[in-house]
């Protein structure tokens, strides 16, 4: 006639549920539902506290998680990619499940952290802007008379002019960089999408710092 649920901890009710057929509950029937709900809500609390001691601090790398990160709208093309198919590279290099929503949302979904990190990483790459002024870490994929292209992220690089390779003038590209290089450069302008780098500047830089020390 009667169906009572009670939810609560050690020091109290936290939630409760009741659905009955009768017309109504006396005090004495709700003391007693209480008193034995609190008897089996201890019973069950001394059993969880026998698995796990204290509350975990993290969470099992094993259990599933949702991340949520957000991007620019006008960068969701390029986690998409054309008809899904960079979307589906992330997806079968890392695992994890990923929705797009139109604002800029992005859930990965993983059941574990290293993976969800990966994709994360993957997505950040695609989506990062260059900044004039900040120092990356590129790779240079083409050299040319005039200077090099190096990759800040992929699909991303920029222009490293033959006179900011280095402090002193260089006649032959090819005497300091080689295509697969990796090298720091500093961007040091933004036109439209063209993007001018400088590893001379962080050159100069490197040797300020060492002065200092």
């Amino acid at each position: 006639d009667m169906d009572f649920k009670v939810a609560g901890t050690r020091d109290g009710i936290t939630a409760l549920q009741m659905d009955i057929k009768i017309p109504g509950v006396t005090a004495h029937i709700m003391s007693e539902a209480l008193a034995q709900a609190k008897e089996g809500r201890l019973f069950i609390l001394d059993k969880m506290l026998e698995a796990i001691s204290e509350v975990r601090t993290e969470i099992s790398p094993y259990a599933p998680r949702i991340y949520s990160m957000k991007i620019p709208t006008d960068k969701i093309r390029d986690v998409i990619g054309p008809g899904g198919k960079m979307i589906r590279s992330i997806i079968e290099q890392t695992g994890v499940k990923i929705d797009v929503s139109d604002d800029g949302k992005v859930n990965i979904a993983s059941n574990d952290g290293p993976s969800a990190n990966k994709a994360i990483e993957i997505i950040s790459n695609l989506t990062a802007t260059p900044e004039v002024g900040k120092t990356y870490r590129g790779k240079v994929v083409r050299i040319a008379d005039f200077g090099a292209f190096v990759e800040l992220f992929p699909g991303t690089d920029g222009l490293l002019h033959i006179s900011e390779i280095d402090e002193n003038r260089i006649r032959n590209v090819r005497d300091v960089l080689q295509e697969g290089d990796q090298v720091m450069v500093k961007v040091v302008g933004l036109e439209g999408n063209k993007i001018k780098l400088s590893r001379k500047a962080v050159l100069r830089e490197q040797k300020r710092q060492e002065q200092k020390q």
